[in-house]
Parts: structure tokens; C-alpha cells; sequence
């Protein structure tokens, strides 16, 4: 695995997509002081994950981006693609060439991509573990770095040592397990917490279902009842108007024969 390329867009002092391709052997940038040298660098932290503005000389993340001249207009994002030769299968990816690309927006919002895939950074921290070239490796040592490390704490250098030895990613994944037990253990007693109120609802809302289980029982029966009296009704309405009809046949066939006796009488007169 090696450093095969740096495409470098609107970081800093680099308005123009500048790509920087790297051979075998050593690579060096010359130029006089204030020509951009240590922007390279920072564009390889930063495309890394580098978080820390003082690390990449600035006040705030935003400052990565070309700000502009009185020639050239200030940039609305940065952009840097790291490119690296896998022939040799040293990051876990069955590919050639992997890239890694970090883009930031002047409103604050990042993409990460690993081969033009949008990811989380803590996928490219995580690619890179063991490597040397992470954020946080020892393949970038800068000014004042040598000493910074002889001179640090015990545990400042253990965490070298340790990138170089190639646990680091264990002790990561252990960090991560650990954090992650422990959420689930104040996740329990919540659980816990919220089952101790239930319980204490439980016996009140036993009592609610059995009222409202009868309630359901006796809404049916009184339905049933008051359908059998509704269809007695109607068949006790239906027999007086059977009655009535036939009183009404009665009268009807009784004023006919009123009606002939009428005339009858009517020419005899």
C-alpha cells in the first residue's frame, strides 16, 4: 500500500484542481515560505478525518476553503481525494485503488466517500486503523512532532506504539463494545424502571378490562333484547292491522249493501 495520488479542489490556497501523482521513491515539494507547501500536508490530514482546526492552522473548519483574492472569487466548498495503490490488499477492500474523498460546504455540511460511496468518517477512521496513515498514525510527522513525542506522557506514546504494533483497531472495537454495554445497561434500567411503573398499573387495569369486557357482554345482550322486542312489536302491529283491514272489508261490503237497499227505496218512492 502507498500514497499513488492527491487531488486537491478549493482548499485553501488551491482554486484550480490541482492533482498531485506520486511514484516509487521519495517525493519532495520545495518553494519559498508562503507558497502553500503545508497546505499539501493539511489537505492529507484533513481528507483523513482531522477534526482539529488547530491542527490544520486555522480558526474554524470553514477556513479550509478558498477564500479568495482580488482576482479569484472565494470558493463555496473544499474538496480533497486521496488515492491509494491496494495491489497489495493492505486495507480490507478487494479493489486496486481505493479513494477517499472529504468535501465540505461553507454552510457546514461534510460528505466522506470511499470510492465515490457516501459514508460515515467513522468508517474512514476505521479503514485506516493500523495502517500508519490514519488521522492519529505515525506516517505524518510534522514540526516539532519528533520532540512532541519524545517529550510526551507515557500513555501519548503508547498510543503510537500501539498503531504501529496494529492493535490499535483492537483496542478501538473494544472502546466501542465497552460504550456500547454500557448504553445497554442504562438502556436495562430504564427498561427496568418503566416495568416497575407497569406492574403498578397492571391490577388497576385488570379491573378496567374485566368492566369493560362485561360492558361489551351486556351491550350485546341488551342489543338482542332490544331486537326481540322490536320484531314483537312488528309482529303485533302487523296482526291489528290485519284486524283493521279486515274490519274495514267488513264496513266497505256492508255500506254497498246499504247503497243498493238506498236505491231501492229510492224508486219505489
Amino acid at each position: 500500500m502507498y500514497l499513488k495520488a492527491l487531488e486537491i479542489y478549493g482548499f485553501k490556497s488551491f482554486p484550480d484542481r490541482t492533482r498531485l501523482n506520486f511514484k516509487g521513491g521519495l517525493t519532495a515539494v520545495v518553494g519559498p515560505n508562503g507558497s502553500g507547501k503545508s497546505n499539501i500536508s493539511d489537505a492529507l490530514r484533513w481528507v483523513l478525518g482531522e477534526q482539529s482546526t488547530k491542527t490544520l492552522r486555522g480558526a474554524r473548519m470553514e477556513d479550509v476553503i478558498f477564500g479568495g483574492t482580488q482576482l479569484r472569487k472565494a470558493m463555496g466548498f473544499a474538496q480533497v481525494t486521496l488515492y491509494i495503490d491496494n495491489l497489495d490488499r493492505s486495507m480490507p477492500m478487494d479493489l486496486d485503488e481505493v479513494s477517499i474523498t472529504r468535501k465540505l460546504y461553507r454552510s457546514g455540511e461534510s460528505e466522506y466517500k470511499i470510492n465515490d460511496q457516501n459514508v460515515r468518517l467513522k468508517d474512514i477512521v476505521e479503514l485506516f486503523m493500523d495502517t500508519g496513515l490514519g488521522r492519529d498514525g505515525y506516517s505524518m510527522i510534522g514540526q516539532g512532532k519528533i520532540a512532541e513525542i519524545v517529550s510526551a506522557k507515557s500513555a501519548n506514546r503508547r498510543e503510537i506504539f500501539e498503531e504501529a504494533a496494529g492493535i490499535s483497531k483492537f483496542r478501538y472495537r473494544k472502546n466501542e463494545a465497552e460504550r456500547k454495554l454500557v448504553a445497554a445497561q442504562e438502556n436495562l434500567l430504564r427498561l427496568k424502571d418503566i416495568l416497575v411503573e407497569l406492574e403498578g398499573r397492571v391490577e388497576p387495569l385488570r379491573v378496567q378490562a374485566e368492566k369493560a369486557a362485561r360492558f361489551v357482554q351486556y351491550a350485546a345482550e341488551r342489543r338482542t333484547l332490544e331486537l326481540s322486542i322490536w320484531t314483537a312489536q312488528l309482529e303485533q302491529t302487523r296482526g291489528l292491522l290485519r284486524v283493521q283491514e279486515d274490519k274495514v272489508a267488513a264496513a266497505q261490503a256492508n255500506h254497498a249493501e246499504v247503497e243498493e237497499e238506498l236505491a231501492e227505496v229510492e224508486r219505489a218512492a
